[in-house]
């Protein structure tokens, strides 16, 4: 068996280490090396957004049991997509298709805020009241499934092979984790991360109250396309501990700390 069907055969073994790897990780350096001072009770914004997590991971589960990898693994087999059509070395390919992924991402992003009807989906996901590790996995279960559908879409027309897709779907989650931490880091070696990935003081401007930045460091992963298209901010007006997280209108715990209240945002009249 070959060292890459061996990955993908233990892909939610795999997936699931880093998960939880990264994820202690972070949520040990919070309590070392926080950055900002969290106002609203840790307990309950961890019971929901970890809530929220454990039912986006069931439900695509149920929905999609082959995941992106499976659809990787379709478009090989029946040759569909720009790389099963093209030669190309394979590590060449893997590259690219990470690299794309990862932009196609970042337009989603993009498009959930100018996009009315998207926006109210992934307001969800900026209303948390603090900024924490846990932050970066709280998605409404419809954004969840939309993002998923697109994500296949991208790896169909792409023909991106299963490991590339596995690759990407694991370093995205872990940034997500990193860059949605409370943690400080030296500001020396958050310059020299920025070159490479989003870190938290970066993501962090995009969770401000300010709509301008808001509307700004749309990157999860890759830090190059915001650059590129205009939308880095590299500090936010009021400093990092200072600024208000979260938006401006709807402060109410109700609907930014409760699960129901989470889940029932998006259907609520704006």
């Amino acid at each position: 068996m070959s060292t890459t069907n061996a990955l993908l055969q233990h892909e939610t073994t795999i997936r699931l280490g880093f998960f939880f790897g990264v994820f202690l990780v972070m949520a040990g350096l919070e309590i070392i090396r926080p950055r900002r001072e969290l106002h609203t009770s840790k307990l309950r914004r961890w019971g929901s957004n970890l809530g929220i997590t454990l039912l986006n991971t069931v439900t695509l589960r149920l929905l999609f049991p082959a995941a992106a990898v499976g659809v990787a693994m379709f478009a090989q087999v029946h040759e569909l997509g720009l790389f099963n059509t093209v030669a190309l070395p394979g590590p060449l390919v893997v590259m690219l298709s990470v690299v794309i992924l990862d932009l196609t991402i970042y337009c989603q992003h993009v498009l959930m805020h100018k996009i009315p009807i998207l926006w109210r989906l992934h307001r969800m996901h900026h209303v948390d009241l603090d900024f924490d590790v846990t932050t970066g996995a709280r998605f409404h279960p419809v954004e969840i499934i939309l993002s998923m559908l697109i994500k296949f879409i991208a790896i169909l027309l792409l023909g991106a092979p299963a490991l590339a897709v596995l690759i990407f779907e694991v370093v995205l989650n872990a940034t997500a984790m990193f860059n949605h931490s409370n943690v400080r880091l030296n500001l020396g070696l958050d310059k020299v991360l920025r070159l490479l990935v989003v870190t938290p003081d970066m993501h962090r401007v995009h969770h401000s109250v300010i709509r301008r930045e808001t509307d700004s460091n749309f990157g999860f992963n890759l830090p190059w396309w915001d650059r590129l298209f205009g939308t880095y901010r590299p500090q936010p007006e009021a400093g990092h501990t200072a600024m208000r997280i979260g938006l401006e209108d709807i402060r109410s715990e109700r609907l930014c700390v409760n699960l129901l209240g989470m889940l029932k945002l998006p259907f609520l009249r704006a």
